[in-house]
């Protein structure tokens, strides 16, 4: 149970990193860690009001993996197992919450405005290049 529990504390340490960065508005987009939906890859508003929602509901995860991690050190045999079972699987839903929490504020959250036509593809830059001379 040294391993599972060991897992479980460096587990709790990188949620609870995304957590603090979360809240603090200090997490960049990324491919990595955060609320990472449609509605939060957007803009960067909607992903940092998004992981700051979410934010508490991770701090929640952490806990409980340390919680887990805890009663696989403390407590030996099956009670143990089923408390580091539990702890997983109310870390995994707690999280879940917290990202869907997290989803919806993004969608809530103003599309910007992108310039006069209202698309950044670049196509009004590249008009010109393409007209006879």
């Amino acid at each position: 149970m040294l391993i599972v529990s060991v897992v479980l504390f460096v587990l709790a340490v990188a949620v609870g990193a995304v957590a603090v960065a979360g809240l603090t508005e200090r997490l960049p987009r990324n491919r990595w860690a955060g609320v990472r939906t449609p509605a939060t890859l957007r803009s960067d508003d909607a992903f940092a009001v998004a992981n700051k929602v979410a934010a508490p509901t991770l701090l929640a995860t952490a806990g409980l993996l340390i919680l887990g991690g805890l009663g696989g050190l403390l407590i030996d045999g099956v009670l143990g197992i089923v408390l580091v079972v539990v702890a997983l699987i109310a870390s995994l839903l707690t999280a879940g919450a917290g990202g869907s929490i997290g989803a919806r504020a993004a969608a809530a959250v103003p599309e910007s405005d992108a310039g006069a036509c209202g698309n950044s593809c670049g196509a009004c830059s590249l008009k010109d290049a393409c007209a006879s001379s």
